[in-house]
């Protein structure tokens, strides 16, 4: 018999193929998130478990079949992970690294465009015909060509976004302790206070850990340049979105692009009221190529897991040693 994976929500068509070749599948019938007791009742069931960023995988679920042999995460980030207890446990948990980087980067500078230039509002203003002809000073925007870039986090992703300003003849700044990004594109090292004080345009690619967490609030959003953008295509609860409603009304800032939120999927109070944000459902791996190949590569991790070797995308490899 086939060993049984439990997949959260449907992936991709040619993923799903991938995962009928080794595995009986159980997958969620409904175009929702499931709730904990349903995530249970598929996780008693399954061998393997292949959840997604959106599911919280707690101590209740892990526990709950002792014959568990691991967890696939069809996403880069793992905090929805209790990484302790399926280490604890001995199983392994993987991710879907790299794939992704490209498709994020793009949606990053879909943003800086869409906010800096207001095209979400502009198109708006045609579909309600409120455009009667060209005005001096109709819609206007940001100059993007130029321009200073701050990245905070250097890692794939950000450096990612940092190689596509050349282009755009803009000058870079970064925070991050890794230096690598600096083989790749000419780019300054500074602290993230002179980062803020000095951005045109504030993207962010840091993961979520207890010290990134609001790692952007009052205090760094006052540092900003009133003309200045705030670009987050990472983990919502990086920026403190009540500080950042405060900071788009009272006009702290020229504006933000958001791909990621708090509270996700749910928004603070004000922040869809604000004109001068752009707003995105969590889109910044959704391209056909994107979404399919990190369902791939969770299929061969979850192959792996289950033929007794070491995945190749293991995100706790301790459990190994």
């Amino acid at each position: 018999m086939k060993p049984k994976i439990f997949v959260t929500r449907l992936l991709p068509k040619p993923a799903m193929e991938k995962l009928e070749e080794i595995f009986e599948i159980r997958v969620n019938p409904h175009d929702r998130v499931l709730t904990k007791p349903e995530i249970i009742d598929g996780t008693k069931w399954c061998d393997i478990l292949l959840c997604l960023l959106s599911d919280t995988i707690d101590r209740d679920i892990i526990v709950c079949n002792p014959n568990l042999k691991g967890i696939v995460n069809y996403a880069v980030g793992y905090n929805n992970i209790d990484i302790g207890t399926a280490s604890k446990l001995k199983i392994p948990v993987t991710n879907t690294p790299g794939v992704l980087t490209n498709a994020t980067a793009d949606l990053a500078w879909s943003l800086i465009f869409s906010v800096a230039r207001r095209t979400p509002e502009s198109d708006t203003f045609m579909r309600t015909g409120n455009f009667t002809g060209w005005s001096p000073m109709l819609l206007l925007g940001g100059d993007i060509t130029g321009k200073t870039l701050g990245i905070i986090g250097a890692g794939r992703i950000g450096t990612a976004v940092a190689k596509r300003s050349i282009g755009f003849n803009m000058k870079v700044l970064y925070n991050d302790k890794n230096r690598t990004i600096e083989n790749e594109i000419q780019a300054e090292q500074t602290s993230l206070e002179d980062l803020l004080k000095r951005s045109d345009f504030v993207s962010i690619h840091v993961p979520l850990l207890p010290e990134t967490r609001h790692l952007i609030s009052d205090k760094e959003l006052k540092l900003m340049r009133q003309s200045a953008y705030l670009i987050n295509t990472s983990r919502g609860p990086v920026v403190d979105e009540k500080a950042l409603v405060k900071a788009l009304k009272e006009k702290w800032i020229a504006g933000a692009g958001l791909d990621v939120y708090e509270n996700e999927p749910e928004m603070v109070e004000g922040l869809k009221d604000c004109q001068n944000a752009v707003l995105l459902p969590h889109l910044g791996s959704a391209t056909n190529e994107t979404r399919t190949n990190m369902g791939l590569i969770c299929a061969d991790n979850a192959a792996a897991i289950w033929e007794g070797k070491r995945p190749p995308q293991i995100v706790n490899p301790e459990i190994y040693s």
